[in-house]
């Protein structure tokens, strides 16, 4: 098994926290199934978001999922002006057997726009 680094985003329609809890719900199952993960291939998680989120915590979602005891840890996008608005940015260390070319990364959405090198 290698350790490998797995990327998402997506774009939130409103500062809510049931939906950011369903939105990086979606992309947390996404990013796993995509590359043929579990929970317990997940070694840590680094979520970001833009500073117009005030709702709630991102890892809150993860918890909600049942990722309990995977380390979890958010924090704040630069505030660029002209970036993307509402967007929950993940990237997920993992245990897996694949290659790095084999990564899916997932940007849902919107969210695509901002990575359409490796988004997937």
């Amino acid at each position: 098994m290698a350790v490998r680094a797995v990327r998402g985003a997506v774009q939130l329609e409103r500062d809510e926290s049931a939906h950011m809890h369903d939105q990086v719900g979606e992309l947390l199952t996404a990013v796993l199934e995509r590359n043929g993960l579990t929970a317990d291939d997940l070694i840590s998680v680094w979520f970001t978001a833009t500073p117009d989120l005030h709702a709630d915590f991102p890892a809150a979602a993860a918890r909600k999922l049942g990722i309990v005891d995977v380390p979890l840890i958010c924090a704040q996008e630069l505030d660029i002006a002209g970036a993307m608005p509402r967007v929950v940015r993940v990237l997920a260390h993992v245990e897996t057997g694949l290659a790095k070319s084999e990564i899916s990364h997932v940007y849902l959405g919107a969210a695509a726009a901002l990575r359409k090198d490796i988004a997937q």
